[in-house]
């Protein structure tokens, strides 16, 4: 039995008077309307109508359900609204994961969202890994990879990061400036722990690839700590290159062979695949669309201002 509805019937056919009238305005039969009724007085084991041949009239208990079977309907109606409009207007919780540095990198255009969507709340959780939406709960993942496995999650892309050697200009002048990727070799390579460039980093030019074997030293999976580590000396480091603008327009790092790329990575949003999606999601999927790449642009001019090249 759908109670609701039976409840619905109930209270239209003491509105209406008669259950004529009510089956009138349902558009059902009045034998339709009947059954409802009396299905819902045999859930509830209780008369609640009093039928003559000429009117209806309430029963004591079905005085006492009709007042509760209106607060029901009420809320029901209010929780409906409440629901339709998560996916009309922004608001509550959103919980978003992000890899660490770009998580940082992020912030700004977290209060920018704040100040369009003042009714969203953000939990912003950061870590070195890509967690499943659906398992852990949260409602954006921003992601990064060269390609994504398949998945059920929709998967917007929303910009493109790279990496970048630098290296302390004190470093440098110890051990002098590389001048083609194969002469890292002889270089100390600080390793981030990035699938990307775990065991090789790959550089590219008009003659093909290059590549350069870490070896065992310093290694760090958190670029903020890299950076540290670079400018205090202690060797060359791929740094993502959105890390990398502080450091070079601070002038504590260089960047080393600006002729040569690293493989590029994809900056992915994941959620999980909705009929109605929420006006949060939405929201902000669409917001970092339109403005990482923004950001991302601000930061390759710094990294491609030769300025900053050692």
């Amino acid at each position: 039995m759908d109670l609701l509805n039976n409840l619905r019937v109930f209270v239209r056919v003491v509105d209406c008077g008669s259950f004529t009238a009510a089956a009138d305005a349902l558009d059902l039969s009045t034998a339709q309307v009947s059954r409802l009724v009396a299905d819902l007085e045999q859930h509830v084991q209780a008369r609640l109508l009093q039928r003559t041949t000429r009117r209806l009239s309430l029963t004591e208990a079905g005085e006492r359900f009709l007042l509760r079977a209106r607060q029901i309907l009420e809320q029901m109606e209010q929780a409906t609204a409440e629901a339709r409009g998560a996916h009309l207007e922004p608001s509550g919780r959103l919980r978003v994961h992000s890899m660490n540095g770009l998580g940082v990198l992020i912030t700004p255009l977290i209060a920018r969202y704040g100040e369009l969507y003042p009714d969203v709340v953000f939990e912003l959780t950061l870590s070195q890994r890509n967690p499943d939406p659906l398992e852990e709960g949260y409602d954006v993942v921003i992601s990064m990879a060269c390609e994504l496995a398949d998945s059920q999650q929709v998967a917007q892309a929303i910009g493109q990061v790279y990496s970048v050697p630098c290296a302390a200009p004190e470093y440098l002048e110890r051990q002098g400036v590389p001048a083609h990727p194969l002469a890292l070799n002889e270089h100390r390579c600080l390793r981030m722990l990035d699938p990307l460039y775990d065991d090789q980093w790959l550089f590219a030019d008009a003659h093909g690839e290059h590549a350069v074997s870490p070896g065992r030293t310093f290694q760090c999976n958190v670029a903020e700590s890299m950076v540290k580590a670079c400018e205090a000396g202690m060797g060359v480091s791929l740094l993502p290159f959105y890390t990398a603008t502080r450091p070079l327009a601070d002038g504590t790092l260089r960047r080393l062979l600006p002729a040569y790329r690293l493989r590029e990575r994809n900056v992915y949003a994941l959620y999980p695949s909705r009929h109605f999606l929420d006006a949060k999601v939405r929201t902000w999927v669409a917001f970092l669309k339109a403005e990482l790449p923004k950001l991302l642009a601000e930061h390759d001019g710094v990294i491609n201002d030769p300025r900053h090249w050692a």
